[in-house]
């Protein structure tokens, strides 16, 4: 409706003002109308208020919100002869809202350098990216930052200090934060349940759940996700069907397609497949991949190949362009060992164009972040590092660790498989983490795929063996590792 009293603006010969363009450039913000925005920019240039400074943070805002634009945004905010807190708060932002964290946090560092002062709405952004690279110590800082400068503690930003903790591996921290706040949204207590959820703290979760709708916070939809993954994450089946019946019938909220999925995911992680294959044919709305690809994962957990198999194909043949059909397929095949039809599967995926997306672990160590990829040896360190992967595994034997080679879905023998184990990404950088930190304090990484079987039974004989702790955050949940036990008790 903004625009189009701007288009009858213009039509009835009304220019407009330096005022009148942050208001259009953030409704085209609001609908991501990237061609109607470089037409405003257009004019704005031509109406000489490209200078204004409201405009240009407008503008870079603009950029930031259509999608694959940071870059032109980065070119507004590089050629802006001046700038405020606003103008580095939308380029910063920008790289956070469409996952270029580590760009937002080094923006930020900058932003230090020029002697440009952060206000709540910056801190929010950055601690976004520093959630999103699980970046616990900078996490920590930044909060120490907060308080130094005395930036105000808004609720936003409280909130984002808990989803911080929660989400790097501080749920502990996140907690006291939350029980401290005077004032709480619905934001606050899904940030802790979902936290809660992610560590395998399923009990806790459901139990904030139920306390949150006792202090009369009434939950919305997002609420309930946050829910019915804690009891997925630790196989409360009961309390998932309880939760999921009370959607409709005590709050009158309908549930959605990701209900449905938080639903498929808590029975296939039970091992219930059968089950979770009737509820999704049962469901009153269409089912999508993503629910589809649940079913597949947990046949191939629990050895429903020929099932998994049969769903793969009908997957790929409703959406032939993504690569994670291929893949599971491909897995099944592998377990199966028809290593032919393996081969033929990952050709199709050649031929199209598709790569399998590469496994990689982060590590944070002294405010830098390294990245790892398996067999990788592009680190300066790579000679010792791989001479403590070799330690480790010689040392994890001696205590019992047997490798898991049927994670190695490879055609190869088995001395093999066992050093393509050796290799993974995890091992990499925690042999780095103990090459370059204290004895006997924490180690914790972010995988950005699910840990595999091996590299989880390997990490509980390292934790044990090297007296560390070991937090890995996977692309689900969290582990917490100690004394040779995980927190998960192996149900992941």
């Amino acid at each position: 409706m903004a625009l189009h009293f701007y288009k009858t603006m213009l039509c009835y010969g009304v220019l407009p003002n330096k005022f009148t363009y942050p208001f259009v450039l953030k409704a085209c913000a609001g609908i991501g109308g990237l061609n109607l925005g470089k037409s405003v920019h257009g004019f704005v240039v031509k109406l000489g208020f490209e200078d204004d400074l409201h405009v240009q943070n407008t503008m870079i805002h603009m950029y930031c919100c259509c999608e694959g634009e940071v870059e032109f945004a980065r070119k507004v905010f590089e050629g802006s002869p001046k700038s405020d807190s606003v103008t580095w708060s939308a380029m910063i932002g920008g790289y956070a809202r469409s996952g270029r964290s580590a760009e937002a946090v080094g923006l930020f560092r900058e932003m230090q350098v020029v002697g440009v002062c952060p206000d709540e709405i910056t801190m929010v952004s950055v601690l976004s990216a520093c959630t999103d690279l699980g970046a616990l110590e900078l996490g920590k800082w930044l909060e120490s930052y907060v308080d130094r400068m005395k930036i105000t503690k808004s609720l936003e930003l409280c909130n984002a200090l808990i989803d911080m903790f929660a989400k790097c591996g501080d749920v502990d921290k996140a907690m006291k934060l939350f029980r401290r706040m005077s004032m709480r949204t619905i934001v606050s207590w899904t940030s802790v349940i979902d936290g809660l959820a992610m560590h395998g703290r399923g009990l806790e979760a459901v139990s904030l759940f139920d306390e949150m709708i006792e202090e009369g916070v009434a939950p919305d939809d997002v609420a309930f996700i946050g829910v019915l993954s804690a009891c997925s994450h630790s196989g409360l089946v009961d309390k998932g069907h309880y939760y999921f019946n009370s959607m409709e019938k005590n709050f009158g909220i309908v549930p959605k397609i990701e209900h449905y999925g938080c639903m498929v995911d808590l029975l296939s992680r039970a091992g219930l497949v059968k089950e979770a294959l009737e509820f999704v044919r049962n469901m009153p709305i269409e089912p999508n991949q993503i629910i589809w690809r649940s079913i597949i994962t947990a046949c191939h957990a629990r050895g429903e190949l020929k099932l998994g198999e049969t769903i793969s194909k009908e997957l790929i043949k409703s959406e032939p362009m993504h690569e994670s059909n291929y893949v599971l397929l491909s897995n099944i095949y592998a377990k199966l060992l028809r290593w032919e039809k393996k081969t033929k599967v990952r050709e199709m995926m050649d031929m199209k164009g598709m790569k399998k997306i590469p496994g990689s672990t982060m590590i944070e160590l002294n405010n830098e972040m390294y990245e790892f990829v398996a067999g990788d040896k592009s680190h300066d360190q790579y000679k010792e590092i791989y001479e403590m992967v070799d330690e480790m595994g010689r040392e994890i034997k001696r205590a019992g660790y047997v490798p898991t080679t049927s994670q190695v879905l490879l055609d190869i023998d088995e001395e093999d498989k066992e050093d393509a184990l050796h290799r993974h990404s995890e091992k990499l950088a925690i042999a780095f983490a103990l090459l370059n930190t204290n004895p006997g304090t924490p180690i914790r990484i972010v995988k950005n795929l699910r840990v595999c079987e091996d590299c989880h039974s390997a990490t509980k004989f390292i934790s044990k063996v090297y007296n560390r702790e070991i937090v890995v955050r996977d692309r689900n949940r969290f582990h917490h590792f100690k004394n040779g036990l995980c927190s998960c008790r192996d149900f992941w």
